[in-house]
């Protein structure tokens, strides 16, 4: 009864093309705001911040450059933890050889090296697609992963190979504790998630999505190929190379070339599949999925007072990944989103059963 549109009346296109439509979700979408802006900072623990929230954050950015390429152009990656790398030891550079370098330009910096990196390994997306993009892709996660451990120009000379950043600030504001770091890739990821998804109901988007979906019928209407993937490379390794950036500063900190590794590619790709492809919501809903899975099976078998060794939920975790990827792939493809798109469009009609 809560979720009824009697009475909202739309008299122009802008109005019926608006991102919230429906005067509830606009209300929903500003609880949700004032709940992560104002009452969570207040009340929330430093655990929560470091351990939750955070992580879920810039995550839930990498999801979203990710899907920006798989979900809406369909182009196949494996190689997102090597765009992070790129996007975490660009900022690095540029905080550690440039004195005083602004911390936002420095996140912005990561991005555009990321940029760059990934347009250069989508040009095989011109010639190739499927299995093969995949490969190729991967190459990019695999030259990387020599790259920072091979040349030490990346890691300052560092003779460990690991590197360390320094205080956050800017501006005389200080991004040290866990409250300002959250705010800030609040902020961030608000902002990205904004533009993403005002980018993908413009031509740029429709022109990903026709790729996507048939890419010869795309050509065959006037859609360039080379334009439309190689914008949609751009787009989405700048989004990850910022969430690189953002993952080595605000949330580790100190971190080596492992941290990148084939794993972090491998997980972001199970997030927007278990979130949803194709969904700007499937990026939060998949990265939620995965920074609380371990919780809860860490947390719920001590609640039921059943005894679970810490090998065995590591164990379990990646067999309840295993069988939600195939569950989704098999009886809903587009995720959790629609699942969530399913429930509203019910909520919207309800009392009628159509």
């Amino acid at each position: 009864m809560l979720y009824r549109e009697n009475g909202q009346f739309k008299t122009s296109y802008r109005a019926d093309l608006a991102m919230f439509p429906v005067r509830q979700d606009r209300w929903a979408m500003a609880a949700l705001a004032v709940l992560a802006f104002g009452v969570v900072p207040a009340l929330g623990s430093d655990y929560l911040f470091r351990a939750v929230l955070i992580p879920f954050l810039v995550l839930s950015l990498a999801a979203l450059g990710l899907n920006v390429l798989v979900g809406y152009c369909g182009q196949i990656s494996l190689g997102t933890g090597a765009f992070m790398a790129v996007g975490a030891y660009a900022a690095f550079n540029l905080q550690a050889r440039i004195e005083g370098f602004p911390l936002p330009l420095s996140l912005l910096g990561g991005g555009l090296a990321a940029m760059v990196f990934g347009v250069l390994f989508g040009l095989p997306s011109l010639r190739i697609r499927g299995l093969y993009l995949a490969v190729a892709t991967l190459a990019a996660q695999f030259f990387i992963d020599w790259f920072t451990n091979r040349v030490r120009w990346v890691t300052n000379e560092s003779s460990s190979g690991s590197v360390s950043v320094g205080s956050l600030q800017w501006l005389g504001l200080s991004f040290e504790s866990p409250v300002q770091r959250y705010l800030l890739c609040l902020s961030l990821v608000l902002l990205f998630a904004l533009l993403t998804r005002n980018l993908v109901r413009g031509a740029i988007g429709r022109e990903w999505m026709a790729m996507r979906d048939m890419d010869v019928a795309a050509a065959v209407i006037g859609i360039r190929p080379m334009h439309a993937k190689l914008t949609a490379f751009a787009v989405s390794s700048f989004i990850i190379g910022v969430a690189g950036a953002l993952w080595g500063f605000v949330h580790l900190g100190a971190w080596e070339p492992a941290a990148f590794g084939i794993d972090k590619s491998f997980q972001l790709l199970f997030m927007i599949i278990i979130g949803g492809l194709g969904s700007i919501s499937g990026a939060f809903f998949g990265a939620a999925f995965i920074v609380l899975l371990p919780l809860l099976l860490n947390h719920v078998p001590h609640w039921l007072g059943l005894p679970l060794s810490t090998a065995t939920a590591s164990h379990l975790e990646h067999m309840i990944f295993g069988a939600l990827i195939v569950f989704f792939l098999i009886v809903e493809p587009h995720g959790l989103a629609r699942l969530w798109a399913t429930a509203r469009q019910k909520l919207r009609l309800w009392p009628f059963p159509h």
